[in-house]
């Protein structure tokens, strides 16, 4: 499978994200500059976390605008995978490739700590090989990882099976005090209603191998590889 990284100005996940696939799962990988406007041979496309264009304005809002973001969207439209983490997250939002917005952390506050994830839907190709249910624990790194959607937004999504990592306790509880940044309905991750599209705050490229002490983001990318 050949992936392709997306780097705006600001991104700074992108080397991260680039050594797992290439160097830890061993499948090809190039680096997709901004201005890009063709992409080819590509099966999946990453936007890494970090702060395009120094997140002016708002996180992803100008980004959006880049040459690359349509052909983005081209590939979403078509069925490619997509998946957004953190900061590429706020980017698919804004971009409407994915519902909902990202705002302020609820304490106004940079958020960087390990967090328990509740693993709500597995039929996608990016969780196919965790458990649903399943209590993973997943680094963020965020100020602006707020979840919000109207209320029929979120009951549209949660009909819809979107919603697919949610902020729990260590015992899988979806409590509020499990919640880092205040989303609503403790949201950590969303997909798109073809279910190609991925959004999520945490950073699985950053527990991927045994070096960093934890492994559990290592299945959203081999989800992705044997789909």
């Amino acid at each position: 499978m050949r992936f392709g990284i997306v780097v705006f100005p600001g991104s700074n996940c992108d080397h991260d994200c680039y050594h797992v696939v290439k160097h830890v799962l061993e499948q090809e990988a190039e680096y997709i500059w901004h201005k890009e406007t063709q992409i080819k041979g590509v099966d999946c496309l990453i936007l890494p976390g970090g702060f395009s264009y120094g997140d002016y304005l708002r996180t992803g809002a100008i980004a959006k605008f880049s040459p690359v973001m349509m052909v983005v969207k081209e590939f979403a439209d078509g069925g490619g995978l997509v998946i957004g983490i953190c900061n590429g997250f706020q980017i698919l939002v804004e971009a409407g490739l994915l519902p909902g917005v990202l705002m302020r952390n609820r304490d106004l506050k940079f958020i960087c700590e390990n967090v328990y994830l509740k693993v709500e839907n597995t039929d996608t190709p990016f969780t196919r090989l965790y458990n649903k249910g399943e209590v993973v624990n997943i680094p963020i790194a965020h100020a602006d990882g707020n979840y919000f959607a109207d209320d029929q937004t979120l009951k549209r999504i949660q009909d819809n099976g979107q919603i697919i990592f949610r902020y729990c306790d260590a015992e899988g509880n979806t409590t509020d005090d499990a919640n880092p940044n205040g989303s609503l309905l403790n949201v950590a991750g969303v997909c798109n209603e073809k279910r190609n599209v991925l959004g999520m705050m945490p950073h699985p490229e950053r527990c991927a191998e045994a070096i960093m002490g934890n492994m559990d983001g290592k299945r959203v990318f081999e989800s992705i590889i044997n789909m």
